[in-house]
Protein backbone atom coordinates (compact mmCIF):
# COMPACT_ATOMS: atom_id res chain seq x y z
CA UNK A 1 0.00 0.00 0.00
CA UNK A 2 1.42 3.66 -1.16
CA UNK A 3 1.32 6.44 0.94
CA UNK A 4 0.42 9.87 -0.04
CA UNK A 5 1.37 12.15 1.58
CA UNK A 6 0.55 15.86 1.49
CA UNK A 7 1.86 19.16 2.35
CA UNK A 8 -0.43 19.49 5.19
CA UNK A 9 1.29 16.68 6.90
CA UNK A 10 4.21 17.50 6.12
CA UNK A 11 3.79 20.57 8.15
CA UNK A 12 2.34 19.27 11.25
CA UNK A 13 5.80 18.01 12.80
CA UNK A 14 7.69 20.63 14.44
CA UNK A 15 10.62 18.91 13.40
CA UNK A 16 9.88 19.46 9.83
CA UNK A 17 8.36 22.97 10.35
CA UNK A 18 12.40 23.27 11.66
CA UNK A 19 13.60 22.26 8.85
CA UNK A 20 11.64 23.75 6.33
CA UNK A 21 12.91 27.43 8.06
CA UNK A 22 16.24 25.94 8.15
CA UNK A 23 16.57 25.55 4.34
CA UNK A 24 14.72 29.06 3.45
CA UNK A 25 18.25 30.41 4.52
CA UNK A 26 19.92 28.34 2.61
CA UNK A 27 20.51 24.74 0.86
CA UNK A 28 21.98 22.33 3.86
CA UNK A 29 23.78 18.96 3.14
CA UNK A 30 22.03 15.94 5.47
CA UNK A 31 24.78 16.23 8.54
CA UNK A 32 24.45 19.93 8.42
CA UNK A 33 20.48 19.45 9.09
CA UNK A 34 21.24 16.60 11.85
CA UNK A 35 23.78 19.01 13.87
CA UNK A 36 20.86 20.76 15.18
CA UNK A 37 18.49 18.45 16.04
CA UNK A 38 18.92 15.92 19.33
CA UNK A 39 17.64 12.88 16.85
CA UNK A 40 19.42 10.40 14.98
CA UNK A 41 20.77 11.19 11.44
CA UNK A 42 18.44 8.23 10.35
CA UNK A 43 15.44 10.13 11.78
CA UNK A 44 16.39 13.91 10.08
CA UNK A 45 16.72 11.96 6.88
CA UNK A 46 13.05 10.33 7.13
CA UNK A 47 11.90 14.24 8.05
CA UNK A 48 13.95 15.18 4.82
CA UNK A 49 12.37 12.27 2.84
CA UNK A 50 9.02 13.10 3.88
CA UNK A 51 9.23 16.64 2.72
CA UNK A 52 10.90 15.87 -0.30
CA UNK A 53 7.62 13.31 -1.14
CA UNK A 54 5.57 16.44 -0.18
CA UNK A 55 7.49 18.63 -2.92
CA UNK A 56 8.43 21.19 -0.01
CA UNK A 57 12.34 20.11 -0.09
CA UNK A 58 14.47 18.70 -3.36
CA UNK A 59 17.75 16.88 -2.87
CA UNK A 60 19.95 17.01 -5.19
CA UNK A 61 23.74 15.01 -5.21
CA UNK A 62 26.96 16.77 -5.09
CA UNK A 63 29.44 14.23 -4.91
CA UNK A 64 29.18 12.17 -1.84
CA UNK A 65 26.30 14.82 -0.11
CA UNK A 66 23.03 14.99 -0.79
CA UNK A 67 21.74 18.85 -0.76
CA UNK A 68 18.60 19.79 0.50
CA UNK A 69 16.75 22.59 -0.83
CA UNK A 70 13.52 24.29 0.33
CA UNK A 71 10.53 24.55 -1.99
CA UNK A 72 8.46 27.14 -0.29
CA UNK A 73 6.01 27.62 -3.58
CA UNK A 74 4.48 24.74 -2.49
CA UNK A 75 3.13 26.44 1.25
CA UNK A 76 0.82 28.31 -1.07
CA UNK A 77 -1.03 25.46 -1.03
CA UNK A 78 -1.51 25.99 2.71
CA UNK A 79 -2.02 29.67 2.76
CA UNK A 80 -4.73 28.94 0.04
CA UNK A 81 -6.65 26.98 2.40
CA UNK A 82 -6.31 28.97 5.24
CA UNK A 83 -7.31 32.20 3.88
CA UNK A 84 -10.39 29.74 2.44
CA UNK A 85 -10.98 29.04 6.20
CA UNK A 86 -10.60 32.47 7.56
CA UNK A 87 -13.15 34.15 5.25
CA UNK A 88 -15.71 31.35 6.02
CA UNK A 89 -15.37 31.73 9.67
CA UNK A 90 -15.04 35.50 9.61
CA UNK A 91 -18.86 35.70 6.78
CA UNK A 92 -20.12 33.49 10.18
CA UNK A 93 -19.05 34.95 12.66
CA UNK A 94 -20.20 38.62 11.29
CA UNK A 95 -23.58 37.03 10.63
CA UNK A 96 -23.81 35.35 14.29
CA UNK A 97 -22.99 39.00 15.62
CA UNK A 98 -25.94 40.53 13.70
CA UNK A 99 -28.27 37.92 14.83
CA UNK A 100 -27.22 38.65 18.18
CA UNK A 101 -27.71 41.94 18.05
CA UNK A 102 -31.07 42.01 16.34
CA UNK A 103 -32.19 39.12 19.37
CA UNK A 104 -30.64 42.09 21.77
CA UNK A 105 -32.60 44.95 19.64
CA UNK A 106 -35.93 42.82 20.04
CA UNK A 107 -35.67 42.31 23.77
CA UNK A 108 -34.98 45.69 24.40
CA UNK A 109 -38.29 46.86 22.63
CA UNK A 110 -40.08 44.13 24.15
CA UNK A 111 -39.56 46.27 27.58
Amino acid sequence: MEIRRDVFQAIADPTRRQIIEMLMKQPLNLNTIAENFDVSRQAVSLHVKILAECGLVIITQQGRERYCEAQPDKLNEVAAWVEHCRRFWTTQFKSLDKYLHQVQTNKKSKK
